[in-house]
C-alpha cells in the first residue's frame, strides 16, 4: 500500500520549471537597483525565491519582444517590487529597462 501512495504522489508532482537564462543577472541587478533607489542603504535585500518571469513586452523598435522578470526586495521595513526587462539575443542577457515600486499605500 505505501508504494501505491508514493507512486501516486510522484505521478501528481509537477516538474520544476527551468530557471530563466537571465535569472542570476536579474538578482544581481535588482539588488543594485534597490540600493541605488535607497541611497546605498546596506540593509537592502532581495528575495531570490520570488524571481519569476511574468510575461513579455514589445520592443519600441522592430517586432521583437523582451522578457519581463519580477523580483521582490526590502529595505528595513519597506518592501519593493522590481521588474527587469531583458533582451536575450544569442543567449546573452541585455538589460533594456527596469522599474521599482514601493509596496505601500501613501493615501
Amino acid at each position: 500500500m505505501p508504494s501505491i501512495l508514493l507512486a501516486a504522489a510522484v505521478a501528481g508532482a509537477t516538474p520544476a520549471t527551468p530557471a530563466h537564462p537571465c535569472a542570476a543577472e536579474a538578482r544581481t541587478q535588482a539588488l543594485k537597483l534597490l540600493r541605488f533607489h535607497n541611497d546605498g542603504d546596506n540593509r537592502a535585500t532581495i528575495d531570490p525565491a520570488s524571481l519569476r518571469k511574468i510575461g513579455t513586452v514589445a520592443s519600441l523598435v522592430g517586432k521583437r519582444r523582451f522578457d519581463v522578470l519580477e523580483i521582490w526586495g526590502s529595505v528595513y521595513k519597506g518592501e519593493y517590487r522590481m521588474r527587469l526587462i531583458y533582451a536575450n539575443p544569442a543567449g546573452m542577457c541585455v538589460l533594456m529597462g527596469q522599474e521599482i515600486l514601493e509596496h505601500s499605500d501613501p493615501y
